[in-house]
């Protein structure tokens, strides 16, 4: 009698439900990160800016306390709404300048990047 309630117990909690974590969303915003002085940013979220003429433009990450450039990114923008990916995996906590630069090196867009 003692197996069969036991073999009974271990049946009813090997089938229970098993919670699942719920992966975290990335926040969506839609915004122009280049109409604001300061925004954070996530590994991975889209961020959204718009140009005035379609050209070679690049993107440039700069370290705000080392004034040391983290990343480039030369990429053919296009007139309108431009969507690019930022990745921050392996960046520091810290303060970060996000500068746009057209293809005659003349600064479009500039922001500070805060990365969380």
């Amino acid at each position: 009698m003692k197996k069969i309630i036991l073999i009974s117990l271990i049946l009813l909690t090997g089938c229970s439900e098993t919670e699942l974590p719920i992966p975290e969303e990335k926040p969506i915003t839609n915004t122009n990160i280049f109409s604001v002085t300061e925004s954070s940013v996530t590994n991975g979220q889209s961020i959204y800016f718009n140009l005035s003429n379609s050209g070679i433009y690049t993107l440039t990450l700069i370290d705000k306390q080392s004034n040391q450039v983290i990343s480039k990114e030369r990429f053919i923008g296009q007139s309108g709404e431009n969507i690019k990916n930022i990745y921050t995996k392996t960046l520091p906590k810290s303060k970060y300048e996000l500068t746009l630069h057209s293809e005659d090196k003349k600064e479009v867009y500039k922001t500070d990047v805060n990365v969380n």
